[in-house]
């Protein structure tokens, strides 16, 4: 499973390198068309997501402790949630937070029917946010997360993303088979993350240049990705408890400071106002809009926004759901849901109320300030300019760049992990470590950065959009058929998973994992 992926993107990169005219030519006909055929499935598969996570929620397999009656967690409630946060969030609400409501506004979708910055454009704009970043997005981790924890813990399967799927497929799962899955898992994620890491060094160029008046220039963007890989490999050697744990914990504690600064300074009333607004029409709208019902059906809005968001959480799912299966053990699916779904969700939608109230707000009063930015500087240069009309502008700045920096750092740390732990399958909870695992994680944080430094110096949010939709795509095919592992469980594995890992056979290893027989 190493290979096939190191093999495809090193020759990628290889190609764009020799040739990148032709190398984009054939990238994005190929983005146009996994987008032209298979958007009608990321909508469908996202949504009986959500459907299948409620069912599990309220089915007796809600009660089943994840490892057996007897697990102990290995995390703490706080750094279970902020773990989780960090590693599913990335950089994306730092990105998309302040820029993607301008997007909106100034040009709301034919099919809406309303005008650019009007009260309409807003709520739409807010409405379309609590779409992409709550609920949907993190049912999409919740379901090959707990389809793994179930199926590794409680039933034994091995530390992969076959390994589950071996209780649907069988031995089809199993051997070359589960190789070659989890090959496709690889990918998806390497294309996913490159996908991130672009967004956060376009955010972190567009800092440097709000706040130093450093030029943002393809120099400056390759010795930001140098430094953003170094540090998450370096997090990563270093292990969960003195790496990961660290920073998230670090990390979700300035979100929420973040927050209250900017719901305070910016203009509150608007933002209450406005968030209030697009809840109830989200609540109104989220089938439609899920199903892409109506005129919304192959509308390029549809694609370039619902259906790219789609697709990059479908890219970081497969191999993030070993992780986030990992460090669930010790905790009933219904508190895995609430941690891996509820919690994350509400914080999401918090973020993008604030944040995307904040900037609206500050737009409509500053003669569209944050639109020029968008229009003259990129995506990248909105939130700098929301900050820009707040006080402490020049601090708040300062402290935005570090958070920026650490919550991808944070995010890959947990990933590259995950990614290491797929390549070397033979290490089993509780062994000592190989050297080579610290070589792989090197190689993977460089591939990574090579490919997001290639898309983001090249064609910027255009090669983020590209990244995403070619690392949805295998994502999409591992969702639903975690899926029917989910199903299987419920329907089939009830018992043996009530059964699993009784007292009198449950043990802890010396590692870090808890790892119940």
């Amino acid at each position: 499973m190493f290979w096939p992926p190191v093999v495809l993107l090193t020759a990628a990169l290889a190609f764009s390198l020799v040739d990148f005219d032709r190398f984009h030519h054939l990238v994005s006909a190929a983005n146009q068309w996994i987008l032209t055929h298979f958007d009608w499935l990321f909508s469908y598969a996202s949504f009986a997501a959500v459907l299948l996570i409620g069912w599990v929620a309220i089915s007796p397999l809600g009660a089943v402790r994840i490892g057996g009656p007897e697990a102990k967690p290995i995390l703490n409630r706080w750094n279970w949630f902020s773990i989780t946060l960090c590693t599913t969030i990335a950089i994306g609400i730092l990105f998309w937070g302040s820029a993607e409501p301008m997007f909106h506004i100034k040009a709301p979708p034919p099919y809406a029917h309303i005008n650019p910055y009007t009260e309409d454009a807003s709520t739409f704009a807010i409405s379309s946010m609590f779409m992409h970043w709550t609920i949907t997005p993190y049912a999409i981790y919740t379901v090959p997360a707990l389809a793994f924890a179930l199926a590794h813990y409680n039933l034994g399967r091995p530390y992969s993303l076959s390994g589950p799927l071996s209780l649907v497929f069988g031995r089809a799962a199993t051997g070359k088979a589960g190789a070659v899955i989890d090959a496709v898992g690889l990918y998806a994620l390497v294309a996913g993350v490159a996908a991130s890491l672009g967004a956060g060094v376009m955010t972190l160029s567009g800092g440097l240049e709000a706040i130093a008046g450093i030029y943002d220039t393809t120099l400056l963007r390759f010795v930001v990705t140098l430094l953003i890989v170094a540090l998450f490999v370096a997090s990563s050697i270093s292990g969960l408890q003195r790496g990961i744990k660290v920073l998230s914990d670090f990390n979700t504690k300035f979100f929420f400071v973040l927050i209250v600064f900017v719901f305070i300074a910016g203009p509150t009333l608007d933002i209450l106002a406005l968030g209030a607004q697009s809840l109830g029409e989200y609540v109104v709208t989220f089938i439609p809009r899920s199903l892409a019902l109506g005129e919304r059906a192959g509308a390029d809005w549809t694609r370039d926004w619902t259906v790219f968001y789609f697709a990059n959480w479908l890219a970081w799912a497969p191999v993030t759901a070993l992780f986030l299966g990992r460090i669930a053990v010790g905790y009933t699916v219904r508190e895995f849901i609430l941690f891996n779904l509820v919690a994350p969700a509400l914080f999401g939608g918090v973020w993008m109320a604030v944040f995307g109230g904040a900037s609206i707000g500050v737009d409509a009063s500053e003669h569209h300030a944050l639109v020029a930015a968008l229009e003259d500087r990129g995506p990248e240069a909105v939130i700098y300019s929301l900050f820009n009309a707040l006080p402490a502008s020049a601090i708040v700045m300062m402290l935005f760049v570090g958070l920026t920096f650490i919550s991808f750092v944070t995010a890959m740390d947990s990933n590259t992990h995950s990614i290491t732990s797929v390549c070397l399958k033979n290490i089993k909870p509780g062994e000592k470590r190989p050297r080579a695992e610290r070589w792989v994680k090197i190689f993977w944080g460089a591939l990574i950065g090579a490919v997001a430094f290639i898309m983001t110096s090249t064609t910027g949010i255009d090669g983020v959009r590209m990244l995403s939709n070619l690392g949805g795509l295998p994502g999409l095919f591992i969702l639903i058929a975690m899926g029917a592992v989910i199903v299987t469980m419920r329907v089939n594995w009830l018992r043996e998973i009530r059964a699993a890992a009784q007292p009198a056979s449950a043990e802890k290893p010396a590692g870090e994992e808890v790892a119940v027989k």
